[in-house]
């Protein structure tokens, strides 16, 4: 008599653990991109603590008065309220917009309802190049001045299907049958809203609000074409790569820049995680 154990057998229809697939080559191209997308941000921090004013090696030795330079640069400061000031609006109101736009296509059915989509997304296939010039026509035949607020205007538009999408997939992931119990309990359809939908879909409206004001802050291509006499930050830096006494200085600034975005990039998926 045989007393081995005879191994389980897998129920019929049921798969087994998953294989886990070896592709050596994929690991390094995994390193590879890594390497492609934060070499540039090492380098440019190197640079940036570099006493030396070409961006050359070897290094001339170790600083930090670019940094203190930067803050003493009315010019650049300025540029930084700018933007500050474009990017908070336009993220308010597109956050705004974009989570409007995710109760209709997330809670109703109405004739129309795929164009809507069609045009929230719409931004995110247009050149910034092409719709900067757009904008640029549509507020001259209104007469309508260059300033900050034709920005702002313009952030909203490219901030919004990110908006929209952020709270769409937060809205579509939970049953609407609790609003339809609260409604049944007697609430309004707007008290609903307030106490039901909005609460749980508030860690991705924060986030949504985070990505619009990264997005808005970085932007560069619409900015040019519509700041007028008010450059936001990334314009600033442009028009000054000609000057090769503030190099170092734009370097320091681009820094910054970059570690803030990441920093809110990071909690943006933080919240949205949650």
């Amino acid at each position: 008599m045989n007393h081995a154990a005879a191994a389980p057998a897998t129920p019929a229809g049921s798969a087994g653990p998953p294989r886990r697939l070896r592709l050596p080559f994929m690991r390094g191209y995994y390193w590879l991109l890594i390497g492609l997308l934060y070499l540039p941000i090492v380098l440019l921090f190197i640079f940036s603590i570099n006493a030396n004013t070409t961006l050359s090696f070897p290094l001339k030795g170790f600083t930090v008065a670019w940094y203190e330079k930067l803050f003493a640069t009315p010019a650049l400061l300025n540029a930084v309220v700018n933007s500050l000031i474009v990017a908070v609006s336009s993220s308010i109101a597109a956050t705004a917009f974009g989570s409007m736009v995710a109760i209709l296509l997330s809670r109703f059915n109405f004739r129309g309802r795929k164009a809507l989509t069609g045009l929230a997304m719409l931004p995110l296939i247009i050149p910034y190049v092409v719709l900067a010039v757009a904008l640029l026509i549509l507020f001259r035949a209104f007469g309508v001045s260059l300033s900050l607020v034709t920005v702002a205007i313009a952030h909203v538009v490219v901030a919004l299907p990110y908006t929209t999408l952020i709270v769409l997939a937060r809205l579509i992931g939970f049953d609407n049958q609790l609003e339809e119990a609260a409604m049944d309990l007697g609430a309004t359809y707007p008290a609903t809203l307030r106490l039901i939908v909005l609460p749980i879909a508030a860690p991705a409206i924060v986030s949504a609000w985070i990505t619009a004001f990264t997005v808005s802050f970085d932007e560069f291509a619409l900015a040019l074409f519509l700041a007028g006499k008010d450059p936001t930050f990334p314009v600033y830096l442009y028009g000054q790569l000609r000057f090769a006494t503030t190099l170092p200085v734009l370097i320091a600034a681009a820094v910054l820049l970059m570690a803030g975005t990441m920093t809110l990039i990071v909690v943006a998926n933080r919240v949205r995680s949650r």
